[in-house]
């Protein structure tokens, strides 16, 4: 017995493969994968990669962003930084042998997710992370987001019951945990009936409504500014978050492709259930666990959920961790 022995259950799964799942935004904090940077080569070189691929499409640099002493905080920068770190943490595992027998992303983190199926090149995936992120601040303070920890029908319901024709379901979590995006009065009306109910309602600190008819207004610019990207076919199967279903032709994540991502609920729940049916290990690709609950509403033991960094824990040994626990949960015994 020690703090830092890992060990698997005693029933290992029989079979199934292995899901990279990307978040959207949330797992963002001040340091994150700076110590990593200076312990792995593998990390750093995909860190490296991923700041020239962005550099032509912004007036930040990524490796000061990451060393910075508090975390971004400007949409423009919090989501090409976070498509930086997912990307590169999906080189790390694969640069230790663990690649994925699919991907799924939630809102902004699809993007990560085609580029590492090879459906994106880097450049058209930091391009459309930053495009899309810079859209959205011509959005800035015209709605809100809400966490509910309810089903989606009974969300549905509140609205309805309320009367809050510019509230929608904006992303499908769980099956008790819906988010709820449109304008803010109408929000705050919710958040109130919400608490007075016993709901744990939560603000998400963003400004506008994503997945939601809000996102319409920069449809036209979204669409044209990315009117050059060249999506191809993947190698690794695509499961969408838009559609809830895998994508078999990937050359179809064209800037319409994207437009309807923001604009549309993230069929997160669906989704992840359809992939649960014939795969054992899913592996978040992030600085910090945030979809991993979610996981574990669609699997049973001996499937398994792992996290890949935590909240002020991004070491190369945190890394290993991550690594041994996957180990421990899939190696046949000898």
């Amino acid at each position: 017995p020690h703090p830092s022995l890992i060990i698997g259950p005693d029933t290992l799964p029989a079979n199934g493969g292995i899901v990279f799942v990307f978040p959207g935004q949330g797992s963002q904090w001040a340091g994150m994968g700076v110590q990593l940077l200076a312990e792995s080569p593998a990390f750093a070189r995909a860190i490296d990669e991923c700041a020239q691929a962005l550099e032509p499409h912004t007036d930040w640099n990524l490796l000061n962003i990451l060393r910075a002493d508090r975390p971004p905080v400007a949409t423009e920068v919090i989501q090409p930084t976070l498509f930086a770190l997912m990307v590169s943490l999906a080189r790390l595992w694969q640069h230790h042998g663990i690649h994925p027998d699919a991907v799924i992303g939630h809102s902004q983190g699809e993007i990560a997710a085609a580029h590492i199926a090879g459906a994106l090149t880097l450049d058209d995936a930091a391009n459309i992370v930053t495009t899309r992120a810079q859209a959205l601040t011509t959005l800035a303070d015209t709605g809100r987001m809400i966490s509910l920890p309810v089903a989606p029908d009974r969300a549905q319901a509140s609205i309805e019951h309320l009367g809050l024709d510019d509230l929608h379901i904006a992303a499908l979590n769980g099956p008790e945990h819906t988010i709820i995006a449109g304008a803010t009065a109408q929000a705050e009306t919710l958040i109130a009936h919400s608490k007075d109910q016993g709901i744990d309602a939560r603000t998400i600190p963003v400004d506008y409504a994503s997945h939601t008819p809000h996102m319409h207004a920069i449809r036209d610019q979204l669409i044209a500014s990315l009117n050059g990207i060249a999506p191809q076919q993947g190698s690794i199967p695509y499961h969408s978050t838009l559609t809830g279903q895998l994508i078999t032709d990937t050359s179809t994540l064209d800037a319409t492709y994207w437009h309807d991502n923001l604009a549309n609920p993230v069929q997160f729940h669906p989704a992840l259930t359809q992939l649960a049916e014939n795969h054992s290990t899913f592996i978040e690709t992030s600085p910090h666990p945030i979809l991993t609950p979610a996981i574990h509403t669609v699997i049973t033991p001996p499937a398994a959920a792992h996290p890949t960094l935590r909240r002020d824990h991004d070491g190369y040994h945190q890394f290993l961790t991550s690594l041994a626990a996957h180990h421990t949960h899939t190696a046949k015994p000898t």
